[in-house]
């Protein structure tokens, strides 16, 4: 028997929904099948079978949110493999959102094989999780399950762990590390409910929480907790940007493609990035990473919540791909299509609400990048030339930096490079 698990369709994922099951009691599948859909706090994903066998269990039905990663949701019988009986169904978990991955795999099994052994339970009592090959060759060769690490998804024992551990040879069981005693951390003050704050229920309307929003909502706390920011102001002139965004785009009207002034600070930011490589970087306790490439996030605003679609190496493309992009990424984005590569990365970000109407504001940083860039509206202001106060329209930008990585005299070089690309935009229709 191999139970299928729950994936992890995102680095951070740790639950989702059970969106739907294409598959019932009683079918037989093969690898590459689509079993199940998966919703995230992102997308939703087919999760497809990574062996074939006979599904014996379904242990979490359609619409159960909450599921935890790893947990067991169905099971297969492999060929040659004998059911086990069905356990105790799992308490109905709470919904999410979802992505595309793999099922646990489950090992491929010779013909005419005996059955394998019942999956072994580590001295904790907690099951070992392996494959029906995987035990079959154990116990022909007297290998200990329990001293062997996994190196199959999600940490399952698969064949060639089993090899590796040497014919014949029982590895004594690792012993467990001892536990240091430590002094208990102070403890976490409990939320107040908004009754102890003085709104009687009864007063609102409570939305509950899904999936994307809970995601937002913890990266967006760890990364103001974990991250030292520190923002850094800059305005520009965008009326030479307006008048050539005019002429590319009535060039570019047969073609159906219209450049949006965000096109031009994505184009900019990938460009002054490169000029200032200091800045395209990300901090990781290993080191500082220095990018090859400037993999832009742009912030797109959808139903529930935001995602960060990527324009990947935008220092190396023109005006026109980066606006046929970033329309098709914010559309799909919007629809819940996007892949995990799509919006899962990038190396730097750009956040614009001038669209809204306002003037400045400042982001948190979408770790692991290092930094994050805030554009306000453009509006008429008065700015002094030569001597004289002359209207101009004008455009206050926000570098918000991780000071890990970008310290300020980085990022005031980052601003520099970027604030003359942008007043002068000719440079970047080369």
């Amino acid at each position: 028997m191999t139970d299928i698990l729950m994936p992890a369709l995102s680095p951070t994922m740790e639950e989702g929904v059970l969106a739907k099951w294409h598959v019932k009691v009683g079918d037989v599948v093969s690898a590459g099948d689509v079993i199940a859909e998966i919703e995230t706090d992102k997308a939703t994903m087919e999760v497809e079978a990574v062996d074939e066998g006979e599904v014996t269990d379904i242990l979490v039905a359609e619409g159960t949110e909450g599921v935890k990663v790893n947990t067991p949701i169905a099971r297969l019988k492999d060929e040659g493999g004998a059911a086990a009986p069905k356990p105790a169904e799992a308490p109905a978990a709470k919904s999410k959102e979802t992505p595309k991955v793999e099922a646990a795999p489950a090992a491929e099994a010779p013909k005419a094989a005996a059955p394998a052994p019942a999956a072994p339970k580590a001295d904790s009592g907690e099951r070992i999780f392996s494959s029906p090959l995987a035990r079959r060759i154990a116990a022909q060769n007297g290998v200990d399950l329990k001293s062997i690490k996994g190196t199959g998804p999600h940490g399952r024992i698969v064949k060639r762990d089993v090899e590796a551990a040497g014919k014949g040879s029982t590895q004594p069981a690792a012993a467990s590390s001892a536990t240091t005693a430590t002094s208990p951390a102070a403890e976490p003050r409990k939320a107040q409910s908004l009754a102890q704050m003085g709104i009687p229920d009864g007063s609102y309307d409570l939305i509950p929480l899904d999936g994307m929003r809970k995601a937002v909502a913890r990266r967006m706390v760890d990364s103001i907790q974990n991250v030292p920011h520190f923002p850094l102001f800059i305005d520009v002139e965008i009326d030479q940007l307006m008048a050539v965004r005019a002429k590319v785009n009535k060039m570019l009207e047969p073609q159906g493609i219209k450049v949006s002034v965000n096109d031009f600070v994505i184009k900019a930011a990938a460009l002054a990035l490169k000029a200032v490589p200091e800045a395209n970087a990300s901090y990781t306790p290993e080191g500082i990473a220095m990018h090859h490439n400037a993999d832009v996030s742009m912030a797109v605003a959808i139903d529930g919540g935001l995602i960060t679609p990527i324009i990947k190496k935008a220092e190396t493309k023109g005006l026109a791909q980066i606006a046929t992009e970033s329309k098709d990424l914010a559309k799909r984005a919007r629809d819940r299509k996007l892949k995990p590569e799509e919006f899962q990365g990038g190396t730097f970000s750009v956040s614009n609400l001038g669209m809204f109407g306002i003037k400045q504001f400042t982001s948190i940083i979408n770790e692991p990048q290092g930094c994050i860039m805030s554009v306000g509206a453009g509006e008429q202001r008065a700015v002094v030339k030569n001597g004289q106060v002359v209207p101009a329209t004008v455009m206050t930008v926000t570098l918000t930096c991780d000071h890990r990585v970008v310290d300020g005299a980085t990022g005031a070089r980052f601003l520099q490079a970027f604030k003359p690309l942008i007043e002068d935009p000719v440079a970047m229709l080369a």
